[in-house]
């Protein structure tokens, strides 16, 4: 891509996010989602493949759906109470239909059916976009609107979001898909301590970006595009089939790595507020995304030689890991013990 085009895309990503996530105004959030869905339209679509038109064409209507409930429902509210203000009571009706588009945006059961395909369509890169940077401002509207939205909807449709995505990655063998339905899993936490405590929220998120970065740029930098691929990662660089295993454990949540800091931080306040049931649902679907976690740990990891993998060997370039790299796989690793520091 044209570097010049390049940098026009990335900006208006960013402006599109930023102008969502300060703005307290509507339409103005809207106009911020708007910029960040055409922004990244050209980015899924530029290999000219019919796949990734397929997917460019699957994300840019699920989108503008999403964005033109958002602005109905923000016109209900405007309408009933006279304000464009984020911030002010919604009705219920708004509420709904708001919620039901922050849904949609953001790929959640039960309307998640579009982010896998989107994500397989693409290329690695841009998918590593669309699972961390293009959910920040949904992120940043639940937010600032969760004390006017329902917490029964809210925790309903997180508990269904973690069952969904464990229950869809245990048939993959695609890296990007099994990614996606990490990304529905993690999300479904998020929704489910949104209306209880923001700042678990948000620290889930930081940390989801960070395990989800290490592993796309894990997958980038060795190319494995299936599972199948990353039997072969040991042949390229046995300490980054280490990091791919630790990385991969993180995920799934297991101690004493960060990724067991939000959920065992969010099921300590579902139990605090006696939700007893949603938090041993939300535990357990845990177990079938650590399945296939440890799945991928087992062919990455276990399967070394003797054991002849039935694929073709990578060439063995030398290795140049980019500088995210270095800054996300330790902090992805090894932010458990300042657990009281994160959460004040």
């Amino acid at each position: 891509m044209n570097p010049t085009t390049s940098t026009i895309i990335v900006s208006s990503l960013a402006t599109g996010t930023i102008i969502t996530a300060s703005s307290f105004h509507w339409f103005m959030a809207w106009v911020g989602l708007e910029m960040n869905t055409l922004a990244i339209i050209p980015m899924i679509s530029k290999q000219h493949h019919p796949r990734a038109t397929e997917a460019a064409t699957k994300y840019f209507l699920t989108q503008a759906a999403a964005s033109a409930l958002i602005l109905f429902s923000s016109m209900i509210n405007a309408w009933q109470s006279g304000m464009w203000d984020i911030t002010q009571p919604m009705s219920p009706a708004s509420s709904i239909l708001f919620t039901m588009a922050l849904t949609m945006k953001l790929g959640l059961a039960p309307t998640h059916f579009w982010l896998p395909e989107v994500l397989q369509g693409t290329t690695m890169t841009t998918a590593l976009i669309i699972s961390t940077w293009q959910k920040m401002a949904p992120m940043a509207l639940i937010y600032l609107t969760t004390n006017n939205l329902s917490p029964t909807a809210l925790i309903l449709i997180g508990t269904l979001s973690t069952c969904v995505g464990g229950w869809g990655g245990l048939n993959q063998t695609q890296t990007r898909k099994l990614m996606a339905y990490s990304s529905i899993a993690h999300f479904g936490w998020m929704m489910a301590i949104a209306p209880m405590l923001n700042n678990i929220m948000l620290l889930n998120l930081m940390i989801y970006t960070l395990m989800t970065s290490s592993m796309f740029t894990i997958l980038i930098l060795t190319k494995s595009k299936t599972i199948q691929n990353m039997t072969t990662t040991w042949a390229i660089s046995p300490a980054l089939t280490t990091i791919t295993l630790l990385t991969l454990l993180s995920l799934g949540g297991l101690p004493p790595l960060s990724g067991f800091m939000p959920k065992w931080l969010i099921l300590n306040e579902l139990t605090n507020q006696h939700l007893i049931l949603t938090s041993t649902i939300m535990a357990m679907s845990t177990l079938l995304s650590l399945f296939f976690y440890l799945r991928l740990t087992y062919i990455t990891t276990l399967t070394l030689a003797p054991n002849t993998p039935n694929t073709t060997y990578k060439w063995r370039f030398t290795l140049t890991p980019p500088l995210l790299m270095t800054i996300t796989i330790p902090m992805t690793l090894l932010m458990l013990p300042i657990t009281p520091i994160m959460i004040q």
